[in-house]
C-alpha cells in the first residue's frame, strides 16, 4: 500500500481544518520532529489559513535507546526561533508508533522552556504503543502487523508507503509489493 502526493495532501488538508477548528482564535507554535515530522509541519503550515511560527526538533540525544540505536550519519540541530514558555505547541511527526520519539521530543522541548500545552499532530498512527501517548490530530490510523511500518519520503513531493521490516534488528526495510 502506498500514498501519493495527492492522497497525502488530502490528509494534510483535513488535519489543517482540524487545527483551525481547535485553535482558530489562538496562535499555537508548530514544531516538527526531524525529519519526516518537519516535512509534515511545513506542508501542513502551507494549508493553514494563516501560517504559524515554525520550528524543528531533533530529539536524537533524548531517546532512551540512544546507546543501542546510535545516531544517523547526519544529525541536524533543533531550531526553535521563538520562546517556548507559556506557549501552546503543536508537536508534529510523520508516524506515531511506540511513542518513544514523542517522549524524547517533549523532554527536549522542556529544555527550551515550559509550554502551556503540547498537542500531538501526526500523519499516520500505526498503534504499537509502548508509552501512553496519543495523537490529538491524525491524518490516518492504520493497524499494521509488527513486521511493517509506514515510511514517508520527501520533503517534496511527500509520498509514503508500507515497508516490510527485514533482518534481526528490524532496521532494514523493503517495499511491500
Amino acid at each position: 500500500m502506498s500514498w501519493d502526493e495527492k492522497q497525502l495532501q488530502t490528509h494534510l488538508k483535513g488535519m489543517a481544518e482540524a487545527i483551525n477548528e481547535q485553535y482558530g482564535g489562538k496562535s499555537p507554535l508548530l514544531v516538527g520532529i526531524e525529519s519526516g515530522g518537519a516535512w509534515v509541519a511545513r506542508a501542513l503550515n502551507e494549508k493553514l489559513p494563516a501560517p504559524l511560527p515554525l520550528g524543528t526538533l531533533n530529539p536524537a540525544f533524548y531517546r532512551d535507546d540512544f546507546d543501542t540505536r546510535g545516531l544517523k550519519a547526519t544529525v541536524t540541530p533543533s531550531k526553535l526561533p521563538f520562546e517556548v514558555d507559556g506557549q501552546h505547541i503543536l508537536l508534529v511527526d510523520d508516524v506515531l508508533m511506540t511513542g518513544r520519539t514523542i517522549r524524547a521530543a517533549m523532554n527536549e522541548l522542556f529544555d527550551f522552556g515550559r509550554p502551556a500545552s503540547i498537542s500531538l499532530v501526526v500523519l499516520f498512527d500505526i498503534g504499537r504503543r509502548e508509552l501512553p501517548i496519543r495523537a490529538d490530530i491524525c491524518g490516518e490510523t492504520l493497524a499494521l502487523p509488527p513486521h511493517q511500518r509506514v515510511e514517508l519520503r520527501g520533503p517534496s513531493p511527500l509520498v509514503a508507503e508500507i515497508r516490510e521490516l527485514i533482518g534481526e534488528d528490524n532496521r532494514e526495510t523493503r517495499s511491500q509489493e
